[in-house]
């Protein structure tokens, strides 16, 4: 028997179903929702519709927008001869953060897994290789994380790629700036050596 009515209950369910959100914090959260005044509760209701109902996917790059094109496919100031290839929208702001890169991204939505069932037909990996098949890209950039799936899904790409002639890279991965290498583990030294630079 529950302790809580059965529309509660549901709130606790909707939150627990959201990604790294455990029982105890689905709970929190919807006695939090309970508290705030209606004004706000309905205003956070309407911000979920609105994005659903406003953002999609880039055409191009596969990014998430409200316009016709995203921010980057639309500036005339980026590199259009290179790509960034990112799993997922979140890692386009990752990269911009950084303030290096002025080239434009493909995002995936997602990498290659068997456990779960995703395979290349879930990705947005034709999308990509139409990019590059019309011959104005020299440089595609591998930026899926350095884990299994994520190698997996880089290595999978550049085979697709290779015979269009584009140079393909991958993002150098080693030692954080910052930290001590008594506390590296060892692929990461690896990566670290392989990837060295000269200075």
């Amino acid at each position: 028997m529950s302790l809580f009515p059965q529309s509660f209950e549901n709130l606790i369910d909707a939150f627990a179903s959201l990604p790294g959100i455990g029982r105890k914090s689905a709970q929190r959260l919807a006695f939090h929702m309970l508290s705030v005044p209606e004004e706000s509760a309905n205003a956070f209701a309407e911000a979920i519709t609105n994005a659903r109902k406003r953002v999609h996917t880039c055409p191009n790059c596969q990014n998430l927008t409200e316009e016709e094109l995203c921010p980057v496919c639309s500036s005339p100031r980026r590199d259009g001869s290179v790509i960034c290839v990112v799993a997922e929208p979140r890692d386009v702001v990752s990269i911009e953060r950084s303030r290096e890169y002025s080239g434009l991204y493909h995002v995936l939505h997602g990498v290659l897994s068997p456990v779960n069932r995703v395979g290349p037909d879930d990705l947005k990996i034709t999308e990509l290789v139409t990019r590059v098949a019309k011959g104005e890209i020299k440089e595609v950039i591998m930026a899926t994380n350095p884990d299994t799936e994520g190698d997996t899904t880089a290595i999978y790409i550049s085979g697709l790629l290779r015979p269009f002639g584009v140079k393909i890279t991958r993002l150098a991965y080693g030692i954080p700036v910052g930290s001590n290498l008594e506390y590296a583990d060892d692929a990461t030294l690896m990566r670290a050596l392989e990837g060295r630079v000269e200075i």
